[in-house]
């Protein structure tokens, strides 16, 4: 039989550094985390607690650290390391000013407990890590550069915020009392998504249209869902089935801003791609989108998508004469 005991130890000392991590940890959670039973970690909390780690219980709700424990300087494995690097050139390109400077502060702390070599080891790769915005356009406004810090203060301590936001439709700014339920990026831009008070209503909100930003001290006044469940709602926008015929050169460049357009499958025909969208919006945003590779590609349905592209292409011949 295979001596477990150092994938055990190492176990153990995980579960100790998870439990530092939250005020309260689920034994669910970590049966979950090392794919081990119920009854193997109260083993492991056992001797956690035998060996003088001063660890408490809550029937039904999970285990936590006494105030004030804390386990000495955490020491980093290179593969670790290399996570910081790639973190950290995210945060500099995706991140606000003030979460910016925050974080590069936490990175003082966490390189402060490398080995000596490890430290040498990052040095040379990190000025060799680059990252590229895929968008020139700012993600936040220059009169707000704490939003994130802002937003993520709300939704711990469920405060609501005050917003100064600026609607694209309207170009108009509009004052909004919100509790922000959660924070998400896609498609190159940041957005919170949170309870408005003054539409009654949920609503997503992007952070380079936020002109001010603070948080009140106005408690929460409903108890909200998690952010994944309202997302991933199903919508009731009304939807049109859109199909169009792509050369395969072009087609495989496309894979990413598809989805963005109501994508749903594709087939090869006659050496070509048909590409077959559900879309909510072939007026505007997909029309526009096909234009981008509009000659090497065939609209095959509906009409109505062939006649709003020609249209856009006469007003562009227009203002081109």
């Amino acid at each position: 039989m295979l001596d477990e005991t150092p994938k055990r130890f190492d176990r153990i000392v995980a579960i100790l550094i998870q439990l530092q991590s939250k005020r309260i940890v689920k034994a669910q959670e970590l049966a979950d985390r090392f794919d081990c039973s119920l009854r193997t970690i109260y083993r492991d909390i056992r001797t956690l607690e035998a060996s003088g780690v001063p660890i408490y219980s809550e029937a039904g709700v999970g285990y936590a650290l006494m105030e004030g424990y804390r386990l000495p300087p955490v020491m980093f494995t290179r593969e670790e390391v290399s996570s910081f690097i790639a973190a950290e050139k995210l945060m500099q390109k995706f991140t606000d000013p003030s979460l910016g400077s925050h974080y590069a502060s936490a990175m003082y702390k966490l390189k402060s407990v490398l080995r000596s070599t490890d430290k040498d080891w990052l040095s040379n790769i990190e000025s060799r890590v680059v990252m590229q915005m895929q968008s020139t356009e700012p993600m936040f406004n220059d009169n707000s550069p704490n939003t994130l810090a802002v937003l993520f203060e709300g939704i711990a301590e469920k405060k609501q915020i005050l917003l100064s936001y600026k609607t694209f439709d309207k170009d108009e700014t509009t004052q909004r009392n919100i509790e922000p339920v959660g924070v998400f990026h896609d498609h190159n831009n940041w957005y919170f998504l949170g309870y408005c008070h003054l539409r009654k209503d949920y609503r997503q909100f992007r952070t380079d249209r936020i002109l001010g930003i603070k948080k009140s001290e106005s408690d929460f006044t409903i108890e909200h869902d998690s952010l994944d469940s309202y997302l991933t709602k199903t919508e009731t926008i009304p939807t049109t089935k859109v199909r169009i015929l792509i050369e395969k050169k072009i087609a495989r460049y496309l894979s990413t801003e598809r989805k963005y357009h109501g994508f749903i499958s594709e087939k090869e025909v006659d050496g070509k791609i048909e590409m077959n969208f559900m879309c909510r919006d072939i007026e505007s945003g997909f029309a526009r989108w096909f234009l981008m590779f509009g000659d090497y590609a065939e609209i095959l349905e509906p009409e109505r998508l062939k006649t709003r592209v020609l249209e856009l292409i006469e007003i562009n011949k227009q203002r081109l004469l």
